[in-house]
């Protein structure tokens, strides 16, 4: 069997016990943890052009080392020239494994590659979960700069099993997300 990625030993051998200490769990299955993370891209100009679509799957695919889904408009909006079940984006959702790649990537060479980069914002959703959005995918290693033909963001959402925001805070913290220090706006 393979051997378990970097982040994950991290969250197993230094984080649980230290979030375990802070917060006085009494049972091990209390103790907060990852349980997916979501990336989606948005490609609203692709009802003009399909080709982008076809691209964001690629890239999204590259990025995550999963395949990536074609999301579809749910309802047909006039005002943007949308109609029902017109391809709008593309999403993966991971787990496990490469859930914890991901991140360990995220931290170490995604992030500390972004421009002006001053820390990530203190907001989390009241349940203990963490959105965050990227303004290009060329910032991935992954993505061949000659290969891009339109610049895309992408929104990226960590789950959590955490109930709150202080808690939540605490997980992501500990597995490495470079928030902003506390006086910091």
């Amino acid at each position: 069997m393979s051997e378990s990625p970097r982040a994950q030993k991290k969250y197993v051998e230094v984080v649980r016990p230290k979030l375990k200490e802070q917060f006085q769990y009494k049972n091990e299955l209390q103790i907060p943890r990852l349980t997916k993370i979501t990336i989606n891209m948005g490609v609203g100009k692709a009802v003009e052009n399909k080709s982008r679509i076809e691209q964001a799957v690629r890239d999204l695919t590259l990025i995550a080392g999963q395949k990536a889904v074609i999301t579809k408009a749910r309802q047909s909006i006039s005002q943007f020239k949308l109609r029902k079940d017109v391809p709008i984006g593309a999403k993966v959702t991971l787990r496990k494994a490469r859930m914890f790649e991901f991140l360990d990537r995220l931290v170490s060479v995604v992030i500390p590659r972004l421009r002006d980069f001053r820390g990530m914002k203190r907001k989390l959703d009241g349940q203990g979960n963490y959105s965050m959005g990227l303004t290009e995918q060329m910032v991935f290693p992954e993505i061949n700069l000659d290969n891009v033909q339109f610049v895309q963001g992408m929104d990226i959402t960590f789950t959590t099993t955490a109930k709150t925001d202080e808690e939540g805070f605490a997980l992501l913290a500990g597995l490495g997300m470079p928030f902003k220090r506390e006086g910091d706006s």
